[in-house]
């Protein structure tokens, strides 16, 4: 059996992928509520910038991971499609989370839906993306770690649902995403170590592309998308901005 190490790099990759699932969870859930105060094409579009922003983020929080992931005895390659097809699993569950939100009628049942569609979403993401790993071996798992990530998953996302819709305060909602991302970090750790492989060492070439010609380029390119988009929410007036920028107008002596 070969020896699994989840971070070659130190804690460069742990703290890495904890800040980007922070960083997606709090511009995601930012959006949500912008979407809740919105009508129209305008909600719309704030529920799909949440779902891409979350997708985004879960999905660079697990390969900037990922990065630091190496087995002894066997070199690790990494299926180009799968992994495309997990970023693309991960957003559509969450975007399905968060329009349950973002339209449903009755608060509690959109909530419970959202967070089971939005944590079903970040489980098979983590395990499409686990799936695309190619090595010299057998990938095993336990079963009752990977139903307790799964678990982990889903109420983390419900948590994090459940404080962008009734949290306002900006100190508890900065929290709210800190111990969000720290249950995202969790359920991909707890999953990591469900793992266990049977090397089988040889010599032929692995299919697949490296961490750093594929994976790293595309982690940097999401976490730009992230922070290119976060500057974008912080300029865009609330509802509520908005509002007494109207209102002030009208109450604007004529000339």
């Amino acid at each position: 059996m070969g020896h699994l190490d989840h971070a070659a790099f130190g804690w460069l990759t742990p703290v890495l992928s904890y800040a980007m699932a922070c960083i997606g969870a709090a511009l995601g859930l930012r959006c949500t509520v912008r979407a809740l105060g919105a009508t129209g094409r305008s909600r719309r579009n704030w529920l799909i910038t949440a779902a891409s922003a979350i997708g985004t983020g879960i999905w660079t929080m697990h390969f900037v991971a990922m990065l630091g992931f190496a087995v002894s005895g066997t070199d690790i390659r990494y299926d180009v499609l799968l992994t495309v097809l997990s970023l693309l699993v991960a957003m559509v569950f969450v975007g399905a989370g968060v329009f349950a939100v973002g339209y449903g009628k009755d608060r509690t049942r959109a909530l419970l839906t959202g967070g089971l569609a939005t944590g079903l979403g970040v489980a098979g993401m983590h395990y499409l993306g686990m799936a695309a790993l190619r090595l010299h071996g057998q990938v095993h798992y336990d079963p009752v770690l990977v139903t307790l990530s799964v678990v982990i998953a889903v109420a983390a996302a419900t948590a994090a649902l459940w404080a962008g819709l009734n949290i306002k305060s900006p100190v508890a909602v900065a929290i709210a995403c800190l111990v969000m991302g720290a249950a995202v970090s969790s359920m991909h750790y707890t999953g990591m170590v469900a793992v266990s492989v049977d090397v089988a060492p040889s010599g032929a070439d692995l299919p697949g592309a490296t961490a750093m010609q594929f994976i790293f380029p595309l982690a940097v390119g999401l976490g730009s998308y992230l922070f290119i988009t976060a500057a974008f929410v912080a300029l865009s007036p609330t509802a509520r901005e908005r509002a007494e920028y109207a209102s002030a107008e009208q109450l604007a002596p004529a000339p």
